[in-house]
């Protein structure tokens, strides 16, 4: 009767997990999606608490113990982690997975030998690929975090033969495992297949280039799901494979979206990220030398005052200065002056996917106001005025143009050809490309230089003034 409700349990978490998915596809289901995985992870745990308690070291009270410390950690975590920080803690949430399926795969097989058992050949590869993709997963989220957090530098770090360290590191973890395979008594070769895939997890993503990073976070994620899923079939827990196919098939075609967002090859993220190219095109100074104009914010006022339609174009500029809440104000401001006023969001904007979706969507403002790439650039050519708010590369017209720059055929936001643009940002500092953006000397470009959040207020002031 036990195993019953058990797999009635996971049935039902199951179901609530594929909604999850389908929910979290629109801004507008996402909380709603967010609260039904919430209550499928309860019934999970609720499931495998029901089938294991009582059970040697998997006790109540062990299981009860990890569920406080969980909670409390997690619960802290959701309170005090920045808006503008949340691509870090999801760096963080991908690599603990990795980490979990790691210890959890290595007990089983540690309880599987001292029981005498001779493990089968599904329990040794499982075993061996959530060492492999748990410790890459769960290391290489370190190396991301600390890019996110700049306790390392966000540009790519390159050494003589890395490419081949890598492939040497990932074809002798996968040796490794044929070893733990053929003789999985040899519990010492799960641990240096974990410790090879660390250093695999480390190598492989301090290359890759902070403009990469949302396609890495979401290629992490993938990871951590797949580990996961490893992890079920050493445990033969239906579960835990239903969830962990799920996470990395999602992570997987959401990788792929990002990368056709970027009009790049998952391989040339992988090796060889923005960053790591020779850029030998034209100096900061060649192409801001004279043709910046920079505007106060009263000018700009008057710019607003004639316009009939506004686009505003968030970066990550707009999180880091936590402006959302101010330019929702100014938004509405205009509207209340009979202005039409969207929002144009590039897929890459920020550092994880959706990242100003949730600033915006944080800040009340409308989610039929907020507009996707390919759904905005046509109507640039009949805005008045974009307001550029801390983006970069998204924004750069060489991605159009120069056939030799590092965001080559990248698809961008086309605000250059609105009627004016306004940059506001605090200096003419490059992206995460390392390029200058022509955008910032165009002829119908106005630059205002000051922090996001105090500009946007200043904005704000202004245009009520000139009223």
């Amino acid at each position: 009767m036990r195993l019953v409700v058990v797999n009635l349990g996971y049935l039902a978490a199951a179901v609530l997990f594929i909604l999850t998915f389908k929910g979290l596809s629109h801004p507008r289901t996402a909380v709603r999606a967010n609260l039904l995985g919430s209550i499928g992870m309860l019934i999970a745990v609720a499931a495998t608490f029901l089938l294991l308690g009582g059970e040697g070291a998997a006790g109540y009270g062990v299981i009860l113990g990890g569920m406080v410390v969980g909670g409390v950690i997690g619960a802290l975590l959701a309170l005090k982690i920045r808006m503008t920080a949340m691509p870090q803690m999801v760096a963080l949430l991908n690599g603990f997975g990795g980490a979990a399926s790691v210890l959890v795969a290595g007990a089983a097989l540690l309880e599987a030998l001292a029981r005498g058992q001779v493990p089968s050949t599904q329990f040794t590869i499982a075993t061996a690929l959530a060492g492999i993709i748990g410790s890459v997963t769960f290391f290489g989220s370190l190396v991301a975090f600390a890019k996110l957090e700049e306790l390392i530098g966000g540009q790519p770090v390159l050494f003589a033969g890395q490419g081949g360290l890598n492939g040497a590191l990932l074809l002798a973890a996968l040796a490794l495992g044929g070893w733990l395979v053929a003789t999985p008594e040899t519990v010492w070769v799960y641990w240096v297949i974990v410790a090879a895939s660390a250093v695999l997890g480390v190598t492989g993503v301090l290359p890759i280039g902070g403009a990469d990073m949302p396609v890495v976070i979401t290629l992490l994620n993938s990871y951590s799901g797949l580990a996961a899923c490893a992890t079920g079939f050493v445990l033969d827990n239906n579960m835990l494979i239903v969830a962990g196919s799920l996470v990395g098939a999602s992570g997987i075609i959401l990788t792929q979206i990002m990368c056709r967002a970027m009009n790049r090859p998952i391989t040339n993220v992988l090796f060889g990220g923005v960053g790591a190219e020779v850029v030998t095109g034209a100096a900061a100074d060649d192409v801001y030398a004279g043709k910046v104009k920079a505007a106060s914010a009263d000018e700009i006022a008057m710019v607003l005052e004639a316009a009939r339609r506004v686009v505003i174009v968030p970066g990550y500029g707009m999180a880091v200065a936590q402006a959302q809440h101010a330019v929702r104000d100014l938004a509405r401001l205009l509207e209340a002056r009979g202005v039409e006023v969207e929002f144009g969001i590039h897929p890459v904007a920020g550092r994880m996917p959706g990242h100003m979706n949730v600033l915006l969507a944080e800040a009340d403002i409308p989610y039929e106001k907020v507009k996707e790439m390919d759904a905005i650039n046509p109507s640039f050519a009949q805005t008045d005025v974009a307001i550029v708010i801390g983006a970069n590369d998204v924004v750069n017209p060489l991605a159009r143009t120069d056939p030799t720059s590092p965001i080559a055929g990248m698809p961008i936001l086309d605000v250059d050809k609105a009627r004016t643009v306004i940059v506001i940002k605090r200096s003419l500092s490059p992206g995460f490309a390392g390029i200058p953006n022509p955008l910032f000397a165009a002829d119908n470009t106005l630059m205002y230089f000051a922090d996001g959040k105090q500009a946007v207020l200043d904005l704000i002031d202004a245009a009520k003034q000139a009223v």
